[in-house]
Parts: structure tokens; sequence; C-alpha cells
């Protein structure tokens, strides 16, 4: 973004997050910028505004390419700034898209699909199997379920601007991807069906149409096949070169008029008769599989038009405005006509007639007539014997069937490509490449046209209403649901203009949903759900890398909130210790063994925090590393370990132990570091922490293999780095040494690291110190308190070799018997951190002891997974002398070595109360 002025003031422009955002999937308020002026007096903020001079002006224009036609992210925003000539100069070449209004947008396109082929082919023939009353029972439920699910879309539509991709979109972006993706999936596949489902409702028609002319092809099957087909295939073409909305609406309203005009034609109708009205009032079920079920799971496909006008959200002018009004005044309407059709068809018709001119009775012989038709001069009796009554097919309506079809392959086509799109699921960004100036998806279109054929070849309209009926209540119950979730929530930025819906009534509708996909054909309510729960699993395990502010994430806080304040009631209890670690890694990818170390005992049972900016938190997340990530700066080591301590977590949800590397470079390290380090580790007691220090023999920090100041690339996978924690280590040992009861923590750690897929085959070993004469006692002792514990170990090891004391801290004696003239005193005030004679010889025996375990370490655990010690720590000890018996305690070892020490609280009990 560019901005020019010639004035005294430089106009500075911020990109930056304002308080508040809004919570439309797309850009609204967080993308505008803010401008400052540099000069004193004048130097203020002015949020989403520009602030112009006076001489000369400056014009800043940031506009939010949102058009469905881009092969950008919907989410996202393109923002541009110019100046105001050559805006005004673009905008006269280039010409606005059509939009539509709430009639024709909305309301027509809801009708005219609404008014499908079950209305022609199959409403007459439900009137009368269930009879006038159970029809009007199918179609008022289903009117419930549509009047709930438009409530519903129709608050989700109004939080927010709703862009190209209709149902999904809204899905999606209220639930997530987790939900939104699968449900995308479902949805455009249950458009196919409804394309195949019209289809084979206009080769049906066609069919008995050319046998009444005596044209067969094959036979009665083959036929709806060949010209479903062939229907199909022209559809797809059309498709392909464009559609024209007007001839549609002309033509749909047309057949509809033929539909009402041909009820008063003289074909096999018998009018407006009383006795014919209480005749259809009851059901007369046929067939084996007739029932009410069966007759609303074929009904129910003609309420899947209420979604028409969201599926085109990216061709109406005002979605929000136009989706509420639009499909509210549909349903109503269309409920009307089909409650008056339904009744209609029921006055006139009798259930049983042959269609045959010549059976007419002749006088009066009614002797064996058998039905409703014999008191009006038919005899219908050989067709009802013969079960092969006929009913007579309109003419009128072939070209509704095809539009509608049409328009579900435009449908399809349209929200696969946003799902595409999206990137959520691999290899479908092939059928998302748009062509041409309107980024037409052909290749969505022939993805349409071979599923639509897969469908069409069953050729049993019966069957296929069956399944869509599943996969649309599918896509109604998560369309209800995400209203719901979206209110229960009670997140900020769930703030639909559309107030006249109910988070219950949504519930209601999500429910009822679901009872009617098992009621309808629980075989494929089931294959359905599974479908759903392994696309969700595969969004869930893999974490697209999108952030549409779902009400997934506003309840996962709410969860997480409401689950941390109960936990402050909760009393502590030995059985629920869990090592809660602070970390201190620094930049966490410089060293990733620390990370890996901590994220081997805690993932999936205990908390784990780390500091680290915006960009680690991405490398932590590559790696699959669950921890909290703070990022923290401070003047010293001490001082950021001491405030951290204090502040991190959350009630409950505070570390208890606090984990660092071990200073390698000590020896080359200032004095001052060495006393900081070591004062860290007496702070920790202090804080009533326990503590871990991890030692690599090779080193922790890997920051001198990277450039850039030790940051490593998130985008590049090779960057990361696999650590010893990573591999699998077979069936190696895990060796403790236990020197001191510390509570626990040091026979609980090695525990819980062996539940870990890498680490399950180890066996851990437990080194004790004893003497030669209690050697089996002691022993026996330590077998019996671990199995009192639980815990699974291969061996307990007495200790009780010696060696000579080897002297590793000479550079750091002060030796001040050596001095002449000068004071300990005043030794020690220049350099506090060294070691005087008198503490040498006062430390000397603990020092050889610290010296003969690493002889023992040495000789037992050279090739070892893991070697847990127990350091106990001295608070009167001089740094430099307790550094040296950390190193020296495991020096020359090849596998990882952990100093722990827990804080003298009991981590492990045998007891169940």
């Amino acid at each position: 973004m560019t901005a020019r002025s010639c004035g005294e003031t430089t106009p500075t422009v911020h990109w930056g997050k304002p308080q508040h955002t809004s919570s439309t999937p797309g850009c609204t308020y967080p993308c505008l910028p803010y401008i400052t002026e540099s000069t004193p007096d004048r130097n203020r903020v002015q949020p989403h505004s520009t602030r112009v001079a006076p001489e000369p002006k400056m014009y800043i224009e940031v506009s939010l390419n949102m058009s469905r036609n881009t092969n950008k992210d919907p989410g996202a925003c393109d923002i541009s700034a110019t100046d105001a000539g050559s805006e005004e100069a673009q905008g006269s070449e280039e010409k606005a898209p059509a939009r539509f209004g709430w009639v024709v947008g909305v309301m027509v396109r809801c009708m005219l699909n609404i008014w499908g082929v079950i209305l022609f082919l199959r409403l007459s023939w439900i009137t009368s199997q269930a009879g006038i009353l159970l029809t009007w029972l199918i179609i008022l439920i289903s009117v419930m379920v549509t009047s709930v699910t438009a409530l519903s879309i129709s608050a989700i539509a109004t939080n927010g601007r709703v862009i190209s991709g209709g149902a999904y979109f809204m899905i999606s972006r209220t639930l997530g991807p987790e939900i939104g993706g699968p449900i995308g999936v479902v949805f455009s596949f249950a458009n196919a069906l409804a394309c195949a489902l019209n289809t084979v409702g206009f080769a049906e028609v066609a069919r008995d149409l050319m046998q009444e002319f005596g044209v067969v092809m094959v036979d009665s099957i083959n036929d709806v096949r060949i010209v479903g087909v062939i229907t199909v295939t022209v559809l797809l073409l059309i498709s392909l070169a464009g559609m024209e909305w007007e001839s549609k609406v002309i033509l749909s309203l047309n057949n509809f008029s033929s539909f009402l005009i041909s009820l008063f034609q003289a074909q096999g109708i018998f009018g407006y008769r009383t006795e014919i009205f209480l005749e259809n009032l009851t059901p007369n079920w046929r067939g084996n599989e007739a029932n009410f079920f069966q007759m609303f799971a074929i009904f129910f496909p003609s309420a899947i038009g209420i979604l028409s006008g969201a599926n085109i959200s990216g061709d109406l002018k005002d979605p929000a405005t136009a989706i509420p009004k639009g499909t509210l005044m549909a349903i109503f309407w269309t409920t009307i006509s089909y409650l008056m059709i339904s009744v209609t068809v029921a006055s006139c018709v009798v259930r049983d007639a042959s269609g045959n001119m010549t059976d007419i009775l002749t006088g009066n012989l009614t002797d064996g007539c058998v039905g409703l038709g014999c008191k009006m001069g038919w005899n219908f009796t050989d067709c009802i014997q013969q079960k092969n009554c006929e009913y007579g097919q309109l003419k009128s309506h072939l070209s509704s069937y095809s539009s509608n079809s049409h328009f579900f392959v435009y449908v399809l086509c349209s929200l696969y490509q946003c799902l595409c799109k999206d990137n959520l699921y691999p290899y479908i960004g092939f059928f998302a490449k748009g062509y041409g100036k309107n980024d037409e998806p052909l290749r969505a279109y022939v993805l349409c046209y071979i599923i639509a054929v897969a469908f069409i070849l069953i050729a049993e309209l019966n069957t296929i209403a069956a399944l869509i009926s599943n996969f649309f209540l599918c896509s109604y119950s998560l369309i209800n649901f995400s209203c719901f979730h979206a209110s229960i929530t009670n997140s900020p930025g769930w703030r639909p203009s559309f107030h006249y819906y109910s988070k219950w009534t949504a519930l209601f509708g999500a429910v009822i949903s679901v009872v009617l996909m098992f009621l309808f054909t629980w075989w494929a309510a089931l294959i359905t759900f599974c479908i759903i729960f392994f696309l969700f699993g595969y969004i869930n395990y893999n974490k697209p890398k999108v952030n549409w502010g779902s009400s997934v994430q506003a309840g996962t806080y709410n969860m997480a909130l409401s689950y941390s304040v109960s936990l402050t009631g909760v009393e502590d209890h030995v059985k629920n210790f869990r090592p809660q670690c602070l970390v201190l890694t620094g930049p966490p990818n410089q060293r990733p063994a620390l990370v890996d170390f901590v994220g081997s005992f805690t993932k999936h049972i205990s908390l784990m925090i780390c500091d680290a900016t915006d960009q680690l938190v991405k490398w932590m997340n590559k790696r699959k590393v669950r921890s909290f990530y703070t990022p923290f700066t401070a003047e010293s080591l001490r001082v950021g370990a001491r405030y951290l301590m204090q502040a991190s977590g959350l009630g409950k949800l505070k570390p208890n132990t606090l984990v660092l590397g071990f200073k390698s470079n000590w020896r080359e390290s200032s004095p001052e570091s060495i006393e900081d380090y070591i004062n860290t580790i007496y702070d920790t007691f202090d804080a009533n922490f326990c503590l871990c220090i991890l030692r690599m023999m090779d080193g922790l920090d890997i920051s001198d293999q990277f450039d850039c100041e030790g940051l490593m690339s998130i985008n590049d996978n090779s960057d990361q780095i696999k650590t010893v924690f990573q591999n699998t280590q077979g069936k190696k040992s895990i060796d403790v040494y236990w020197i001191a009861d510390d509570g626990g923590l040091t026979l609980l750690v090695p525990y819980l690291i062996t539940r870990r897929k890498h680490w399950r085959n180890c066996k851990i070993r437990v080194f004790i110190v004893g003497d030669e004469q209690n050697m089996d006692e002691g022993r026996n002792e330590m077998i019996a308190l671990l199995k009192r514990f639980r815990l699974h170990f291969s061996d307990v090891i007495v200790m009780t070799d010696s060696e000579k004391f080897v002297d590793s801290v000479a550079p750091f004696r002060l030796h001040d018997e050596q001095q002449e003239g000068v004071t300990v005193q005043e030794l020690r005030q220049r350099e506090p951190w060294k070691i005087s004679d008198k503490e040498f010889e006062a430390f000397k025996q603990k020092s050889e002891r610290k010296v003969r375990l690493n002889e023992i370490i040495r000789r037992n655990s050279q090739h070892t997974a893991l070697v847990l010690v127990l350091p106990v720590p001295h608070s009167d000890c001089p740094s430099a002398l307790y550094m040296a018996w950390l190193d020296t305690l495991t020096c020359g070892l090849h596998c990882p070595a952990v100093l722990i020490r827990g804080n003298q609280q009991n981590v492990l009990t045998f007891y169940c109360q």
C-alpha cells in the first residue's frame, strides 16, 4: 500500500487489529487501517478513518474484493489502495455483475425447486396410499422441519456477510472446518442425487409418453436409463455453455399452470365428488413396503428446495435480508399449494383406474364390478384384481424436471468449488479450477455428471428419493445444530440481525432430522454418519490451517473456562498428582530435545508451558507438541524463572515442576552466570517446585546449525530435527539412581515415559545405596515398596563400590590459605562464587560421593536409553562446587541424563483413599 503527500506532515499507515473485530468470516473491521501523523501536536490515532491534510489533499481508498469468482480464500480480503482518479477509471471499464433481490433470487428459486418431480409424479400417488389425512400430516411434518431449518439458516445468514458457497459456507464458518468439511462433501453429494432424481423423473415421463405411442427402445427400466443419461448429458453441455434463469422461470411457472388446468380435463378424472373425497380420506396401503414412513421418505425430497436461495448467496444483492424473507415466503406459499393440490387430487381421482376409455359400463351391467368407479359408470375390476391400475401422467411439466436438474448441477458445482478452494481435503483442489471470466468450474461439472449418471442407472425414483431424503436431512440437522451451538456458546461474535429464532427450536430441528433419517432408511443413515465421522476424523487429525472464528472455538473456550473454575474447588490428592512442567526452553526450536523430553511424559495427561513467539508456536504445532506457549522476557534467567513460577498457570492448572537444560559450558561461562543458574535451582525449591535438569552429551542448543540468528524455518519439514526422544528405544533400560527419598517423583517420571509407544518396551532398573552386610535386606525392602506402588520394574540393584576422588574444581578454588596480606572476607567479597579451603574440606566427602556415583553410573548405564539421578541440593554450598557436582554426576555418558528432584511432597501412594 502506498500513500503520497507533498505537504509538511507525512501520514503513516498502520495495519493493526482494533479492539472490536467483526465476526464476519470475511474482512470488515480488522483489515481497515488507521493513520497517524508524525507531527507532535497532531499525533492522534483515528481508527477506521483517514486523516486528510489541508493542502495538498490525499485520498486513500481501501477496497474489499470478496467476489465469489476469485481464486482466493472466501474468508480472505483483497485490500488495495489507489487514488480516486484511477479507481473511477477502473470502475467505468468493469461492469458490475448482476445481483438478485429476495423475490427473484430467493423466493422464486425456492418455490421452483420445491415444485419439482415429487409434486408431479408422486404427490397424487402418495395421497392414494396414505389418504388425505396422513398426506397432510406428512406435508406438515416436512414443513415443520424445513421451517425450523429456515429460521436457523436465516440466523446464520444474518450474522455477517455471506459470500459464495451457500449452505456449506454458512455451516463451515459457524461450526468450523471439522464439521463444515464433512457436511460440504455430503451436501455436494446430495445435490448430485437431486440432479439424478429430477432426471429420472423426466425419463419416467418420457418413457410413458413413448409407450403410449408404442415406442419401446429396450424395456421399461432400460428406457429410463437411456433417456436419463441422454438428458443429463445435454444438461452438462448446457452447463458448460451457460444458463438462462429467465427461461427457467417462465417454463416452470407455465408448467404449474398447466397442471392446474389439467385437473379439469377428461383424462380419467371424474371431477369434484364427495364420495371420492371420502374414499380417499383414509389410507389404503399397497405393496409389501408401503407404510407411513416410506411415503414420508419419498415425499421429503420435495422440501429440499428451501436452500436454493442460500446456495446462490454470492449472486444476491443483500443475502442477509433476502435469504430469511424469501425462504420463509417460499415455504408458506408452497405449503399452501401442496395442501390444496393433495385435496384437489383426492377429490377428483379414484384410487384405481385403468386409463382405458373402453372400460365404461354399458346399461345396468354392474354384476361383478368392484371399486368406486362402478357407481360412476366405469368398470375397473380387471386392473384392480390384477393390481396393474395406472394413474395418468401430466405431459406439460417435462421441462420442469430438466430445469431443476440444471439448477442442482449449478448449485453443486458452485458449492463444491468453494469447498475445494478451502483445501480441507487433499487432491480435490483439482476440481476447483475455474475457466473463463466467470470462473466456471468445468471440472466440477464433469464430476457432477459422473455421480448423477451412476444414480440414474438405478432407474427407480422411489429408491433415489429415499436416499436423497437421508442426505438432506443430515444437512438440515447440521444447519440447526450450527445455530444451536453458536447460540449456546454465548460468543460475543454471535449477533444475528434475524431475531425470530430460538436455540431450542434449532436443537429440536437437529434432533428430529436425525430421528427421521433412521426412521426413513436406517442403513443409509448409518452409512452417512460413518462417512461424516471419517471425514471429521481426517480434518481433526490434520488440523487445516484455517481460522474462521467458529462456534466450536467459542465452545472450547467456554468448556475450558467452566472446568478450570470448577477445578479450583477440588482438593489436591496424591493419587491425582501430575507433573505439570514449566519448561525454560528459550526458542523451543533451538532446544527440541528439551521439548520432546517433557512431552514424552506430559502429553495427554498433564500441563506443559513453554515460552515462544507466534512463529515458534507454528513450529511446535507442526511437531505435534501439546503445550501452552508463553513469551516472556526478563533481565536474567533467575528473575525470569522466578516471575514465571509465580505467575504461570490458572487456578489448579499451575506448573509444579521446573524443567531446564544443563549448563554444559559452565567452565567457560562467567562466574555471574553460574551464580545465576545455581540460584535459579535454589529458588525452585524455595517456591515448592520440583526440578528436572536434562543433559544431552552433545548439548541441547542446536542453533549453530541454522542461520538467521538460530531461527529455523517453520515451513520446511526438513527443519524438524528428530531427537532421541522421538526414536523407538527398543528393549533398552531406563536406570533410576535412588539416592534419597524425594516424595516419589524420580520413580513416577520413568513410569510415565514407558507409557509412550517409543519407550513401551524399555525396562526400568532401580539402583539404591547400601552396604555389603545388609545388601539383600535393602534390596528386598525396595522391591516390596515398588510393588506396593504398582510401578513396573525389572530389577533392583544395590550400589557398594568406591573409587579415588578426582579434583575437577581447581579453577574455582579460592586458595585463601595461600594468600598473604589479604583476609578471607576481602577475597569472598571480590569473588563470592569461588570455593574457600574451609568449604572445600567441609564438602570433600560429599564431592567424593558424587565422583563414586558417577563411576557406578558409567559402569552400569553406559548404553541405556535414559538415566535419572537424584542430586541433593545444599543451600550453603558454593555455586561453582555445586555446578561441579552436577557435572560430575552425569559426565562420560552416551545417553540422556536427567537430574531430577522432588519437593519432598508425596506423589505416590499405595492406599485406595
